[in-house]
């Protein structure tokens, strides 16, 4: 029997009525069973989801039963209780959907009751934690979410999303911002979970590699409407329709042929002994060792891919190299001279490395217009440029991620996530940077429109010969477009070398546990 059945579903957005964002769709969930929804960005997966329980903009039509009740045309004072009974929620960024100024056992506390139970025992809470495999979990009950690793919040996430026992479970994109080990250590515990209490799931993902082993059935969803669906495996070995090719031709594996990449001129960058510890927080008192002597070199035109874990501190070293963070001992070298701190450094060595961020659309201001977001970094580094410059750096810059004009003129919240992670690149090169800084820049994208982010970064990369620093959990997409790989393990940098031995002959521990999870 179907916890959850959806037909003929069809959503529409308020200012464009006519046209339904996602077009008769169906579907059903039983007890115990994992649906995927499976599609690039803008195809409608997280309309489909929560649509018809309210939680977005979209008006659903058509009919979206959980159990017997029918959701469609329920005004929100009759979906709230439905939700608060029934339904659990993972969402993609569970640092966003947490609330920053609660503490961890507050937050849980409230998931749980929210159906109407009674106010659970903290020895209850600690129990809920341990369900999800979070360690020392008493403890965690007094902490606030910025204190907990990506794990740990995605883990939370799911204790939260089950505290009620609902039916069923909406994963909005689980596991997209984490490492490989990662991801699969939180699909086994929704595996685990359904499994234990019987729940149906309904998981939205665009990463086809997370979703083979674990969802039941897919259902691939293209401009809203769906073209291929049926049995997990079936339609990752076997699809029928040319987009499902492509999402499968797009995964990007360790057995990939290697690319042709540019050829490397002297030394740009060196690194030598870098360390930055933090100020541990709460009762631990003490310094935590974020980074621990790294040293590493980057050519002319070349890519090196700083890769690790989740903490493995490979952020905290390319924010410090790139002088956006704090750096305790050890130097910068560029071009053999020292690079000073951040706050002492002259224009011209703010111009030369240029950062890209992982969430596209949280690094642009939603206020501004793209030319104005494009133009910033001009105003601040290149000051003697006159108005009509700077728009013809705009435009040059524009072409160069190849976006038309007229985007100039919108504003972020009407860009995709491909769109705006190109605008990203596009502030970046405007000053004409020789290095860019790339941190986790294609983790928020689906593979389709990371192949072509990678695509464009290779072009501009020989077109303008510049060097790149890409900070990434993924190794497959590591050997995809970079010379070299550095791989950092609790603060250290345990192993460098070319992109293809690294991976064929990984000497490190930690190298061989990367591999191993990306390639299972």
């Amino acid at each position: 029997m179907s916890v959850y059945c959806v037909d003929s579903l069809s959503i529409f957005l308020p200012d464009h009525a006519a046209i339904p964002i996602v077009d008769g769709v169906c579907f059903s969930i039983a007890a115990g069973e994992c649906l995927a929804l499976v599609g690039e960005s803008g195809s409608g997966k997280s309309l489909t989801c929560l649509s018809p329980f309210g939680l977005s903009a979209g008006l659903a039509s058509g009919s979206a039963r959980l159990g017997g009740t029918e959701l469609c045309g329920l005004a929100e004072p009759q979906l709230r209780p439905v939700r608060a009974a029934n339904v659990g929620f993972i969402f993609q960024q569970p640092l966003s959907a947490l609330t920053p100024h609660l503490k961890i056992g507050a937050q849980l506390t409230e998931a749980a009751m929210q159906a109407g139970a009674t106010r659970p025992s903290r020895q209850d809470l600690t129990a809920m934690l341990d369900r999800v495999g979070l360690t020392r979990s008493e403890e965690k009950l007094d902490r606030y979410p910025h204190l907990l690793s990506g794990g740990e919040r995605q883990r939370f996430m799911i204790a939260a999303a089950i505290a009620h026992r609902p039916k069923l479970l909406i994963a909005d994109e689980p596991t997209a911002a984490l490492d490989a080990s990662l991801r699969h250590d939180i699909m086994d515990l929704i595996d685990r979970l359904r499994a234990d209490y019987g729940l149906a799931v309904l998981l939205v993902s665009h990463d086809l590699a997370s979703v083979r082993g674990h969802a039941d059935r897919i259902l691939v969803l293209k401009d809203g409407k769906t073209i291929e669906a049926g049995p997990a495996e079936s339609v990752i070995a076997a699809p029928r329709h040319a987009y499902t090719k492509a999402l499968v031709a797009a995964v990007p594996t360790l057995g990939s042929a290697a690319p042709l990449l540019p050829e490397l001129g002297e030394v740009l960058l060196k690194a030598e002994g870098i360390s930055i510890s933090f100020q541990k927080s709460g009762w631990r008192s003490g310094h935590h060792a974020a980074v621990i002597e790294a040293s590493f070199t980057i050519m002319k035109g070349e890519s090196l891919a700083l890769v690790g874990a989740s903490g493995s501190g490979k952020s905290t070293l390319g924010r410090a190299v790139a002088r956006l963070g704090p750096c305790d001992t050890g130097r910068v070298l560029w071009q053999g001279r020292a690079l000073p701190e951040r706050r002492f450094m002259a224009r011209t060595d703010r111009i030369r490395i240029q950062p890209v961020f992982q969430d596209p659309i949280a690094s642009l201001d939603p206020q501004w217009t793209i030319a104005d977001i494009i133009a910033e970094p001009l105003k601040h580094l290149c000051p003697e440029l006159s108005v009509t410059a700077r728009m013809e750096r705009v435009s040059s810059a524009l072409n160069d991620v190849e976006l038309n004009l007229e985007f100039g003129d919108r504003r972020p919240a009407t860009l995709s996530g491909g769109q705006a992670q190109r605008v990203a690149i596009a502030r970046a090169l405007v000053a004409e940077p020789d290095m860019l800084l790339l941190d986790e820049a294609t983790s928020a994208l689906d593979v389709i429109v990371a192949a072509q982010i990678i695509a464009l970064l290779q072009k501009v990369q020989r077109a303008r010969k510049l060097s790149i620093l890409a900070i990434t959990h993924d190794l497959a997409l590591a050997r995809t477009f970079c010379h070299r790989i550095a791989v950092m393990h609790e603060g250290r940098i345990v192993e460098t070398g070319r992109a293809d031995d690294v991976i064929t002959s990984p000497a490190h521990p930690a190298t061989q546990r990367l591999i191993l999870a990306s390639r299972s």
